[in-house]
């Protein structure tokens, strides 16, 4: 069974490798997810930093998600971080592992099981995999993908095993060098472009082939990057800086 896996992995790793060496810009690994998230059936898909024992949120653990930011709120205001068993299980095993919201949160002790199961049914995200990863410096991260389909089946907890590790060290490597004051990507130009001329996230999803996750995704980024309130202030300022036409 573990040499079967292990093959599996490599063979999957070959027929990923060319995509994913391609990577060199969060707006391509953003897509890779996307993509990645479609191609298995799965709604969503999170990228993280496996939070410390002394941590007091999830969100500042998080990399790259398109979880809706809802979600992500719901999580910290509720405290699941505390007593979260998938959380509990990253620290301590770097075997990848599949989750059910239900069965899995009935092993929490602290009493929020029914809240964190309802918060995953309500986003879509009953079921799915994680994926435990690490760069060559020793940091730890997951990556995981949820959804509603039925359970991975061996070869395709495989193959997304497989580019973990890459994906992680590429988001990792991507965040150290981009400051604090980073000019808008592509995506991020387009995403504004379509909203200035009215089209809704679900539209914009249409027209770029992108899921609304990650054209909000985008829009949420070129507003914090603009120092923006909302995505109206964000064109605006766009605008007179010239970066839209």
């Amino acid at each position: 069974m573990v040499d079967r896996f292990h093959t599996t992995s490599a063979q999957s790793q070959t027929r990923w490798g060319r995509g994913l060496s391609a990577m060199g810009s969060q707006d391509d690994i953003t897509e890779t997810l996307d993509g990645l998230a479609k191609r298995y059936g799965l709604r969503g898909y999170l990228l993280i930093n496996v939070p410390s024992e002394t941590s007091t949120d999830f969100s500042s653990s998080v990399l790259l998600t398109s979880w809706p930011d809802e979600m992500l709120k719901t999580y910290d205001h509720a405290g699941l971080i505390f007593g979260s068993p998938v959380i509990e299980r990253l620290r301590q095993s770097t075997n990848p592992f599949a989750y059910d919201a239900d069965g899995t949160n009935r092993r929490r002790l602290d009493g929020k099981a029914a809240i964190a199961t309802s918060l995953f049914e309500r986003h879509g995200m009953t079921r799915g995999a994680y994926f435990p990863a690490h760069n060559s410096a020793g940091l730890r991260g997951a990556l995981a993908f949820g959804g509603t389909r039925e359970a991975l089946d061996p070869r395709e907890m495989a193959e997304l095993n497989a580019v973990a590790n890459h994906i992680f060290t590429e988001m990792v490597e991507i965040k150290a060098g981009v400051g604090q004051h980073a000019p808008l990507s592509r995506r991020e130009i387009e995403c504004l472009s379509w909203a200035s001329a009215g089209k809704t996230s679900v539209e914009m999803s249409e027209i770029l082939g992108l899921s609304e996750y990650t054209v909000n995704h985008y829009l949420n980024r070129a507003t914090r990057k603009l120092d923006a309130v909302n995505r109206v202030q964000a064109v605006a300022k766009a605008i007179r800086a010239g970066l839209l036409n």
